[in-house]
This record gives C-alpha cells, structure tokens and sequence, in this order.
C-alpha cells in the first residue's frame, strides 16, 4: 500500500506545480506599449514612410488642412490670381496687355465727324471709281514700279528726319537705298536696294515723328478734310514734310499739287478693300479709324538714335 501511495503523491505535486507556472510563449513578448506616431520601415522596399500630414507643422502659407489630410487653399495667392473654385483651382487673370489702349482728346468731335463724312463720301464717290478705272488701264506692276518713284523722290523727308533724330544707321541705310535704286533702279522705278543681297530697308521717319521723339505729345484729335487724320504736332510735321518734297517747288503751284493727286491715287489702286474692310469691322467707323491712327502714330514715334523701318500703316488712304 505504502509502495503504491508514494507515486501517486509524486503525480499530484506534478500536476499543481504545471497549473501555477507562467506560459512560457507569453513570457516571450515584450511589453505592450501605448500607440504613438512613428516611423514604419517597410521592410520589402524599405522605405520609409512619413508621418500623417495631420502630424506635420503646416507652413503659414497654408490656410487649412481638411480631415484627408489635403492641403486646400494657399493663402499666399499670386496677384494675377482671380477666384478659387470649390475643386482648389485657382483662376488667373490674364496679364492686361503691355501695349494698353491709348487715347487722344477730341473736342473737336462734331467737326470731325463731319469732316470724316465728308471723306468718306469722296472715297466712295471719287477717289475710289477713279482708281478703279485706273487701275483697270494701267497694269500693277506699272503701278508698283509708280509708287517706287515717288518713295525714291520723297528720300529727302526720311534722310532729314533720320538726322534730326541721331538715326544715323538709318540716315545711310536711306542714302545707300536712294543711290542704288536711282543708279541702278532706272531713277526709282525699281526697288533693287529691297533685294535680299542688299537689304536695305526704307525708314519710316517724318517731321511729326521727329517732334515726338523730342517729347511733343499728339495732342488732341484733328480730322482734316482730305488729309484725313491728324493732330497738331502731325499737322506741323506736315507742314514740314512739304518743304522737304520735290513736288513742292514745281511751277507752277498746280503742277505740284497735280503730282500730289496722280500719287494719292496710284496708291490707292493698290490699296482698294482695306479701307472698307475696316469700316465693315467697326461699330462706329470714327472711333476705329481715329483709334487706330492714334496707335499707329505712337508706335512710330521712336526714341532718338532708333531704326524705325518702314511699316504697313495699316490705315486706308483716302
């Protein structure tokens, strides 16, 4: 009985000290710490990942984060900016054109207008049916080669006004132009100085652009009858333009004027349908016309010492 007694005491004290130890496996983990932010290195590509941007110190150009975490509006907005709009786009403004639209005072608005009417209807009723029927007589390219003649004759003009305005590339690209296309242009009949071996380009300078690369504003608006538009400081450089034409010293004075009349209508024949194209565009033919002309004459007003080439008025003759 003792014999049998002693083992099963030894497999009850087995069995109680087992039932009180620790679990070997739990002894094992570390301790459980309380969740905080912190870096997690991902070990496949072991990269880091950053933090929560709700964890980042936002800059002070931003003015809120939402709950994604997405930065929404900047409050530093660029000054061209306009609206943001509820998807975060900013809108621009457009830039306003460097070139902003110039204008000129017109006191003498009824008189102009008249005297526009007054024009307008001589285009129509006889400027324009006599060039067409010239033009219809004469062939272009005579006519092309009649308008080289008169723009070799008016060199005295430009070269004066190149010189007064300390153009002097300008002042002997005009002398080069006017020797070679008397000499070898049979007296300015053709342009051979214009070819792409010599390149010398016709300036574009009158008295009335001399005055304002001296400062003299255009002043007020003038609408002249026949000549079209004008304004003080362009109606003086007129003025003096006429004592530097050729044309002007014929004998007698009706000779002179005759020329002045044969050229304003060989160049229209080359220049019908601008002059309508223009007016058909405008809304008020005499805002358009006298804002262009306002335009075009400030853009040829060039400093002292500049090389203004010959350009396109774009303006109808009439």
């Amino acid at each position: 009985m003792k014999a049998f007694s002693f083992p099963v005491l030894l497999f009850v004290f087995f069995v109680a000290g087992c039932a009180h130890s620790p679990d070997p496996v739990a002894s094992l983990a570390p301790p459980v710490a309380p969740p905080q932010a912190q870096q997690v290195l991902v070990v496949s590509d072991s990269v880091q990942i950053p933090p929560k941007p709700s964890d980042m110190p936002v800059k002070s150009e931003t003015k809120n984060v939402n709950d994604y975490g997405d930065i929404e509006v900047p409050e530093k907005v660029s000054a061209e900016a306009k609206n943001v709009d509820d998807y975060g786009d900013i809108e621009v403004i457009e830039k306003a054109s460097e070139a902003a639209k110039v204008e000129i005072a017109d006191p003498l608005e009824p008189f102009n207008r008249a005297m526009y009417h007054f024009n307008d209807k001589l285009y129509f009723w006889v400027l324009k049916p006599v060039a067409q029927g010239y033009g219809k007589v004469v062939p272009e390219p005579a006519r092309v080669s009649v308008s080289n003649f008169f723009a070799n004759l008016a060199f005295p003009i430009r070269f004066i006004n190149c010189l007064l305005q300390a153009n002097f590339g300008g002042a002997a690209e005009e002398l080069g132009r006017f020797t070679i296309n008397t000499i070898w242009g049979i007296g300015g009949l053709l342009d051979p100085a214009s070819s792409k071996d010599i390149n010398l380009s016709k300036q574009d300078e009158d008295f009335g652009q001399t005055l304002g690369a001296y400062g003299i504003g255009q002043g007020f608006y003038i609408n002249w009858p026949i000549f079209g538009p004008s304004s003080p400081r362009d109606t003086v450089g007129l003025v003096g333009d006429a004592f530097l034409t050729p044309a002007t010293y014929l004998s007698p004075w009706y000779a002179g004027a005759g020329t002045r009349v044969y050229d304003r209508v060989n160049d229209t024949s080359l220049r019908i349908g601008d002059y309508e194209s223009l007016k058909g565009a405008a809304i008020d033919p005499y805002v358009a016309i006298r804002d262009a002309y306002v335009q075009y004459r400030l853009k040829k007003v060039n400093r002292k010492g500049g090389n203004t080439p010959a350009e396109d008025s774009g303006l109808p003759k009439k």
